[in-house]
């Protein structure tokens, strides 16, 4: 609990439950106290409002905030420039929401609590640097593939139901790429005829996955000339290319060392560390299933690739399967020892990072520590 003298300013704990358009805000004393509660707009300018209304109760120890990733992005961003220390708070539990009901005002409240319980809370991600550029690039390669596959396959089945003559036209060649080459140079005539409404349908698929071609091609480049000059020891690993860094990079965040328990917490965060599936007689483990779950493909087909092309991890499997391993325990087994190895990488490759954009002075990382009954912070330079 915290002591003061007369001259020492109250300490404020902020809380806020974000939305798209609006954050809601409340603010507590040291001691758990509601002292104010007010809704801003999610504006450069409602940012502004709001750290101002927190600092006029008093110095502001922390903000608890719902969804720093998403609505509360720009408001993290904002709060972090002006030295306010964020932290990141699950939602509230659904005995806390049966007590007291839903509201935004309740909402922001127990955020700010659960800060002082020192339960469920974490340092959020930097998203101000280089690897945010990456996860927004990388969402939109993601989308571009999705509206190509799905445009593949519509081409596909208006062939296989086209009119025969139609058909016939179009299927001497053998692959589908090959088939929509033939569709561009379609010159539909009366949409009436399902001939010439085919021939439209078909030329516009055709001209759409060559225009999402172009689109993913030029991501491609801009994506593999950020990752590799953001993680060159982490793409240097044997079978990790540019998509599984750039995964592994939005995974860990740019403030990598956020990560309480190192390795193990990314391995958690990538849903490959071990937890115990034991049962009567059987004493075994299984991979945890919660964590990213692109992350831990990512750790999966790296492991596959090992298993075909790596003498190392060949003989490992041998000696594992002649101990009585099955085929999915050894994946997972690889899963978590890739996850170790791509941790250690990419931590030396994000502290070369910050050592080069932000020289002078060490970087100050936020340490959480779980004090009982409070959750406190302490700084390391």
């Amino acid at each position: 609990m915290h002591s003061m003298t007369q001259d020492q300013a109250p300490v404020v704990i902020g809380g806020v439950d974000a939305h798209a358009d609006t954050h809601h805000a409340a603010a507590l004393d040291a001691r758990g106290g509601l002292v104010g509660s007010k809704e801003f707009p999610a504006t450069t300018a409602g940012y502004e409002q709001l750290n101002a209304w927190l600092h006029g109760f008093g110095e502001v120890e922390a903000v608890a905030v719902e969804s720093t990733s998403s609505y509360a992005a720009g408001l993290t961003r904002a709060l972090t420039a002006h030295g306010v220390v964020v932290v990141e708070v699950n939602q509230p539990h659904a005995h806390s929401r049966r007590r007291r009901g839903k509201s935004d005002a309740v909402d922001a409240e127990l955020a700010a609590r659960r800060y002082l319980t020192g339960e469920g809370i974490a340092v959020p991600k930097d998203t101000s640097g280089v690897v945010e550029s990456i996860r927004m690039l990388r969402v939109a390669r993601h989308g571009a593939v999705k509206a190509r596959t799905a445009a593949l396959l519509q081409a596909r089945d208006l062939i296989t139901t086209a009119p025969q003559p139609l058909r016939e036209q179009i299927t001497v060649r053998k692959t589908l790429r090959a088939r929509l080459a033939i569709c561009k140079r379609f010159r539909p005539g009366q949409l009436r005829t399902p001939t010439h409404a085919a021939k439209l349908a078909l030329k516009t698929l055709a001209d759409r996955v060559g225009a999402l071609d172009r689109e993913i091609a030029v991501l491609d480049t801009q994506l593999q000339q950020l990752v590799t000059t953001t993680a060159p020891r982490t793409t240097s690993l044997l079978g990790i290319k540019t998509g599984h860094a750039g995964q592994f990079l939005v995974t860990a965040g740019e403030n990598i060392d956020r990560l309480s328990k190192g390795e193990s917490s990314f391995a958690a965060l990538c849903a490959a560390s071990p937890v115990k599936a034991s049962s009567g007689k059987t004493n075994r483990h299984r991979l945890n299933p919660g964590g990213d779950r692109q992350a831990n493909r990512a750790l999966h087909m790296i492991a596959v690739y090992r298993l075909g092309a790596c003498p190392r991890t060949q003989a490992y499997a041998t000696r594992r399967t002649t101990e009585g391993k099955s085929k999915p325990d050894i994946i997972r087994c690889l899963k978590r020892a890739i996850a170790r190895e791509v941790h250690h990488a990419l931590t030396a490759d994000l502290a070369d990072l910050i050592a080069h954009n932000r020289p002078g002075p060490a970087h100050t990382t936020v340490i959480l520590c779980g004090n009982p009954g409070h959750g406190t912070l302490r700084q390391r330079t």
